[in-house]
């Protein structure tokens, strides 16, 4: 929030914004995670360039009425930029089919997805897709959520500031609300990894 107090010309150091930020009773928190204890795991050097490697995950929010509104959000590891938010009521691998085309049709497609072992990510329509577009899935092992980073840290922040934010009446509202978060994550919001600039500032320099 300092940083981006700075962007408009504000002079607030994190001091004092966090003072105001507890005075007034604000509701927004980081969600303080379990150390989890170091462990082997397989290496995977960090993404170099765009498009060298999405990582793409499911996480379930809900409609006021209670129904499950799962949500499919798609990263780019390099850039950190949310490639989409696919919402609905339901979403199988066709679905997830069509968010990687629309994705691609605007900033072309990658070389290879990290994902988990989820049914729709196994199928195997989306196995021949990935094959004739010659596009290589990694897939994490079972119980290992840390090995997609990248989509679970981005889960994180969609839960806390967004879906745990609003009652979504419908899916059009879920759509609207969640679309309108995405482009205020990609041109807004400041990265501590992107030296505090928002992903399409990053990119333009």
């Amino acid at each position: 929030m300092s940083i981006l107090l700075r962007h408009d010309g504000v002079d607030a150091n994190h001091k004092r914004v966090w003072r105001v930020y507890r005075d007034a009773g604000l509701s927004v928190r980081k969600t303080r995670r379990k150390r989890i204890a170091w462990a082997s795991r397989p290496e995977r050097s960090a993404a170099t360039k765009l498009n060298e490697r999405w990582s793409m995950d499911f996480m379930n929010g809900s409609l006021a009425d209670g129904r499950s509104l799962p949500v499919l959000n798609i990263v780019d590891d390099f850039s950190r930029r949310a490639l989409t938010m696919e919402v609905d009521l339901s979403l199988p691998a066709q679905r997830v089919i069509r968010a990687l085309e629309q994705a691609g049709e605007l900033y072309g497609l990658p070389s290879s997805i990290v994902v988990d072992n989820g049914p729709e990510f196994t199928s195997k329509v989306l196995d021949a897709w990935c094959h004739e577009g010659e596009i290589e899935p990694f897939f994490i092992r079972p119980g290992k959520p840390i090995e997609n980073a990248y989509a679970e840290s981005f889960n994180g922040r969609v839960r806390e500031e967004c879906l745990n934010q609003h009652a979504f009446e419908s899916v059009a509202h879920a759509r609207s609300v969640i679309e309108g978060w995405r482009e205020d994550y990609n041109t807004v919001r400041p990265h501590s990894s992107l030296d505090g600039l928002a992903t399409e500032k990053h990119l333009q320099q």
